[in-house]
Parts: C-alpha cells; sequence; structure tokens
C-alpha cells in the first residue's frame, strides 16, 4: 500500500473520529440525565402545573389552583394520583353554600370548606366516582381537595387557618 492511500485512510478516519467521539458524549450525557431523573424521588420532582403554597399550621401545602368555572368544574377529574401534601383550591366568586362531588375522578379524596378569613368549616371525606353531594356547613368562598384521610392524619380539625389564601388570584 502506498503511503498516499495510507494517509488518505488515516485521513478519513481522523475526520469521522471527532463526530463519533461527540456522538458517544451526546449519548452518555443523555442516558446520565435520564438515569439521574428516575433516581428523584417522586416528591422532589417538579409539578407540571402551577402550584401556590398554603399552610395549616406547620403544614405545608402545594395547591393547583381552579379560579375559573371550566376548572372548578374539572377539578381533579380524572386524575389517577395525586402526590402526598399536594392538591387542589378551588376559589368561588362570592362567599356562598359549596356542594362539590367526584364523578369522574378515581381518586379518593377529602375536601375542607373554607370561610372568606381562610377558617376551616368543615371536611368531608369523599368516594370515587360518587355523585353524593358533599357541602360546606356554612358561607365559604374556597374548598381545598387533598388525598383522604390527609387533613385526619395530620390533626387539621374545623376551626384552624388555611394561610396563603389572601396571595391566590381571584376567581375570574
Amino acid at each position: 500500500m502506498s503511503y498516499a492511500k495510507r494517509y488518505k485512510s488515516t485521513q478519513l478516519i481522523c475526520q469521522w473520529a471527532p463526530r463519533r467521539f461527540s456522538e458517544r458524549v451526546w449519548l452518555l450525557v443523555a442516558l446520565s440525565t435520564l438515569l439521574f431523573a428516575l433516581s428523584v424521588p417522586e416528591s422532589l420532582r417538579a409539578d407540571p402545573l402551577l402550584t401556590y403554597p398554603l399552610r395549616i399550621g406547620e403544614h405545608a401545602i402545594r395547591a393547583e389552583l381552579a379560579n375559573t368555572p371550566e376548572t372548578r368544574r374539572k377539578g381533579l377529574m380524572f386524575r389517577t394520583r395525586l402526590a402526598e401534601s399536594s392538591g387542589m383550591i378551588f376559589v368561588f366568586p362570592r362567599v356562598q353554600r359549596i356542594s362539590m362531588w367526584m364523578k369522574n375522578t378515581p381518586i379518593a379524596l377529602s375536601v375542607a370548606f373554607i370561610d372568606a378569613d381562610g377558617r376551616i368549616l368543615n371536611i368531608e371525606d369523599m368516594q370515587p366516582h360518587s355523585e353524593e353531594s358533599h357541602s360546606s356547613s356554612g358561607p365559604a368562598r374556597f374548598a381545598l381537595e387533598m388525598n383522604q384521610g390527609w387533613f385526619e392524619k395530620r390533626g387539621i380539625l374545623p376551626g384552624d387557618e388555611v394561610v396563603g389564601l389572601d396571595k391566590l388570584p381571584g376567581p375570574a
């Protein structure tokens, strides 16, 4: 094999080597990122929806907002799970008696009905897919849905204050 042919084949290999190396690095970075993302506990993963911080006593909550007729109507329908300290806060346009149901909602929930001052009026447990109506015991401005038993496990009772409601966007 002549020197010119050997030189040309070596040159060809050298031109492709950086590309192959960069492809390997990119693949390694992509796989590392995927493995890291899968190893992060679910409780620390970012919520794809905008949430708002609320607090009841020492208990922090990340609540999705339902403040339009459409978002209040849909609520948590069709959801198959809800993270441990996550929920949905419903903001109503006026203080009124509020009723909730569980149509098309496959997860068991507890709902706290909250007055305009942020005090819990009553807490009701709701069963999946039930069309039974659950109502506030008095005029309410908000309703907070959490996994069933969340309030009870933490000793949260009617009369407790929900902090952070004043920072929520109003009803639309």
